[in-house]
């Protein structure tokens, strides 16, 4: 296995810490931005109910988030090849584009890994990586959001701002 490759894991792994450890103020600062965004918005119908259940919807996408990063989780119990088939056609069923992301992060972490790289460094690095390019797939929600905003899109934005926020210690960008 490639530095490249391990930096990668790395990444998703501390990005699944991290979000375990912040999870209380991930929970608060969704609130907060799905207030300010459905006023901003002016999401017509929004009652208390409603914006009810896209609170509930955004937990259960954090949820779905640690479980993606999870490093034990199911995805990784299986071969590379169906892993890849799965990211493909993850890749087709989003309402957004991360390809282009996906193959920027792969690209910085290839560039920000050395062949023999120390297991020490490479944790470093990993968290380098979190705040150069933020939480996998975010920055490709964030701009389609702003591209075309939609209430079906805003508990995926929300939870990826809050992640930007509170996770990656940076501003949510496109």
């Amino acid at each position: 296995m490639t530095s490249a490759s391990l930096l990668l894991k790395l990444y998703y792994e501390q990005l699944h810490d991290r979000m375990q450890m912040d999870r209380s103020p991930l929970l608060r600062r969704i609130g907060e931005l799905l207030a300010e965004e459905v006023e901003k918005r002016d999401f017509a119908d929004m009652d208390g109910a409603k914006l009810l259940a896209y609170r509930e919807a955004c937990e259960a996408f954090i949820d779905e988030r640690l479980e993606t990063y999870n490093p034990i989780g199911i995805q990784y119990t299986f071969g590379n090849v169906p892993s890849r088939l799965a990211t493909e056609l993850e890749f087709q069923l989003n309402w957004y584009d991360s390809r282009p992301e996906f193959a920027d992060l792969v690209a910085t972490a290839r560039c920000l890994a050395e062949e023999g790289t120390s297991d020490e460094r490479l944790g470093v690095l990993a968290g380098e990586l979190i705040h150069r390019v933020g939480a996998f797939p975010d920055r490709s929600i964030v701009a389609a959001y702003h591209a075309k905003p939609a209430l079906q899109k805003l508990p995926d934005y929300i939870v990826a701002c809050a992640i930007e926020e509170i996770v990656c210690d940076r501003k949510p960008t496109a």
